[in-house]
């Protein structure tokens, strides 16, 4: 029988605090990366791979099989577990005395994230129903907005008073206590009946899974959308703090907490209003969740490339507002997606594999081109190279508007087919 309506609000509530840990375990380093950069004597390509490659490529990868885990096994468990591997290498980071020690210890936290999210948003899909989902998923995904938050106010407010070391002990001993509560105190759901289907059938073979997925051509178009507006978006999340603090002449602790009231605070409101609006105009046809988010990449467009041309900090903040609102929705849709195009039981498998595209190509990809470009252009003799780096990763963007209209065409029949999916 479906959860109570108050014991599911904990559920979501609960993840979406442990999202929020990921988060900021994930984004203390982002804020820190021009202390970490002069401290340690790297280059641009250097943190573009801290940032962005060498966390991915771990938890894309490893993100496969633990879904496939979930898709079997106890989710609560796996989240829990998951947690205490993120936090406890986050405290690590903190030790590091060279490159290759930060790099070693940010490969453990992509270990440890890659068991968070499948397992969480197959959990999400079996407590809300369709016309609630994007909804919940858009709460769910807040977890981003107030990490970022969070993670650069305490990044800033510590690297000021204590050092940049400091901050990721403080970042990360939190979540091994977290770990405890969600181990003992968060509810397995039963998968599917929310919406009255069948929970006997047998997590199918990884092959059948891949097939199915593979003939739905509105989640591959969806997906290919996605990775592009992630390539950008997480290159714009690494290089912002550096980007404003070398144009104006400030430092870490100056722009933290307008930084994150604009991507965690005005980006989680924006999460969940646009979330709500997409559940509402869905009602009739699925295909708006590919159309909204390909609406807000083309809203987005010119207020990014005017952030990037601002004549003052306090423009640049300004302009940085519209990017901000839209900038979460990309990922809480694609959750949404990830459940609804595929059967009860390759949910967690299809949020992993929409989750190891999105992390290798976008997160992985976007940070580390923006940081070979910036240094190309600086040969080049552009003293301004680290702004036309995130010029060009604005491309990407437009592209993917096609490949969301695209999505649209065959959604609501890939949808049916996926419901009648065990």
């Amino acid at each position: 029988m479906p959860v109570p309506s108050q014991s599911r609000t904990y559920v979501l509530a609960l993840l979406t605090l442990v999202y929020t840990f990921n988060h900021i375990d994930r984004q203390i380093l982002v804020i820190l990366l021009e202390p970490i950069k002069a401290d340690l004597h790297l280059d641009d390509s250097q943190l573009g791979l801290l940032s962005g490659l060498a966390f991915a490529a771990f938890y894309a990868t490893l993100g496969i099989p633990i879904a496939m885990w979930a898709d079997r096994g106890d989710r609560r468990k796996i989240i829990a577990l998951a947690l205490m591997v993120w936090s406890g290498m986050t405290a690590l980071s903190g030790f590091a005395q060279s490159y290759w020690q930060l790099l070693l210890a940010r490969m453990g936290v992509g270990v440890g994230e890659a068991g968070g999210t499948p397992p969480a948003t197959s959990i999400i899909a079996d407590l809300y129903g369709p016309k609630e989902r994007a909804m919940a998923l858009g709460i769910y995904t807040t977890g981003i907005g107030l990490g970022i938050l969070a993670g650069f106010i305490i990044g800033g407010l510590v690297y000021e008073t204590l050092g940049w070391r400091a901050a990721f002990f403080i970042a990360g001993i939190p979540g091994l206590v977290l770990a405890v509560l969600v181990r003992f105190t968060l509810r397995e759901p039963v998968r599917g009946a929310v919406e009255a289907r069948s929970n006997k059938a047998e997590a199918p073979p990884l092959g059948m899974t891949l097939k199915f997925i593979a003939g739905q051509s509105s989640f591959l178009w969806l997906l290919a959308g996605c990775c592009l507006i992630c390539i950008s978006a997480n290159a714009f999340l690494v290089f912002t703090s550096s980007h404003l603090q070398r144009t104006y002449g400030v430092g870490p602790g100056q722009v933290s907490a307008p930084l994150g009231l604009l991507i965690g605070g005005v980006g989680g409101i924006g999460a969940v209003a646009i979330g709500r609006l997409c559940d509402r105009m869905s009602v009739n046809s699925q295909k708006w969740r590919p159309w909204t988010i390909a609406i807000c990449s083309a809203v987005a467009l010119p207020f990014a490339w005017m952030f990037l041309q601002a004549d003052s900090l306090m423009a640049a903040y300004a302009w940085n507002i519209v990017p901000s609102f839209v900038g979460l929705i990309y990922a809480s849709i694609a959750y949404t997606a990830a459940q609804e195009l595929v059967g009860l039981r390759m949910r967690a498998f299809a949020s992993a594999f929409m989750l190891f595209c999105l992390t290798l190509i976008g997160i992985g990809g976007g940070p580390t081109l923006a940081g070979v470009m910036s240094n190309m252009f600086l040969l080049q003799g552009h003293a301004d190279s680290l702004r036309l780096a995130l010029q060009a990763m604005l491309a990407f963007n437009a592209l993917s508007i096609g490949c969301l209209m695209m999505s649209a065409r065959h959604y609501d029949r890939d949808a049916l087919r996926a419901a009648a999916m065990p």
